[in-house]
């Protein structure tokens, strides 16, 4: 299959579907880190949908003028998932309602970027490929957009980890779980809360807040193989 892994520098995915023989590309505005910049679009996914193709960032050229039969696209969370609502409004503005409020001082153009990010993320559910999954955190998508076909985690596919994966789906069978193991370690915090280790890891290790991002959207290993098998399946 002629396949798209749209917003994956990673390759993660990219690499999976190619170790089945499918001709899978990556996509992304960031370079590849996966190591295969033959395989990898380094500018904008919808130019890339337009043309079925086109420079990849080798130099070398994807024109062979066949439709992208299947598309996996993970759109940036940042703006979208619940874990980022308290960075909206006002922190001095918490009993009032929502319509009242004032923006964040420290990021006072947040609700236009969710605006953005909203308007990309149906772009994608709605481009004109047969096959689609989109996938993304728990967020805003399911009252903006529509609810999620399914919710998956890591452990569900071998990997001892948790983290909410809400996939959107058209024309594709929702994923089986393929090895059910345990939900992963959690680390409590000061506040009482806690989070999955791989999660604070992230936050932790991380040099920097692009550093942070990349670390907190990994795509583990087992769910990346069940979607490049189970997905293609003909």
């Amino acid at each position: 299959m002629k396949i798209l892994v749209a917003c994956e520098e990673s390759q993660a995915i990219t690499k999976e579907l190619r170790a089945l023989g499918h001709d899978a590309y990556s996509c992304d505005l960031l370079p590849c880190s996966g190591g295969h910049p033959e395989w990898h679009f380094n500018y904008d996914v919808f130019q890339v949908i337009e043309e079925n193709g086109g420079t990849l960032q080798n130099g070398s050229l994807v024109n062979d003028g066949l439709d992208w039969e299947l598309m996996i696209a993970h759109p940036p969370c940042t703006f979208l998932a619940v874990s980022g609502a308290r960075w909206y409004y006002h922190p001095d503005d918490s009993g009032m309602p929502t319509s009242e409020r004032r923006p964040h001082p420290r990021f006072p153009d947040r609700a236009e970027h969710r605006e953005e990010a909203v308007e990309f993320f149906i772009r994608l559910c709605e481009a004109p490929i047969e096959k689609i999954a989109v996938e993304n955190p728990v967020g805003i998508i399911s009252t903006r957009y529509r609810k999620p076909n399914q919710t998956v985690h890591p452990w569900m596919f071998g990997d001892e980890a948790s983290k909410s994966t809400c996939l959107w789906l058209k024309n594709l069978p929702l994923l089986e779980a393929t090895d059910i193991v345990g939900k992963g370690e959690r680390v409590v915090l000061s506040s009482g809360k806690s989070l999955p280790k791989w999660y604070s890891d992230a936050l932790t290790n991380a040099k920097s807040s692009a550093e942070r991002r990349t670390l907190r959207s990994k795509t583990f290993k087992g769910m990346a193989e069940a979607m490049a098998l189970q997905w293609t399946v003909q």
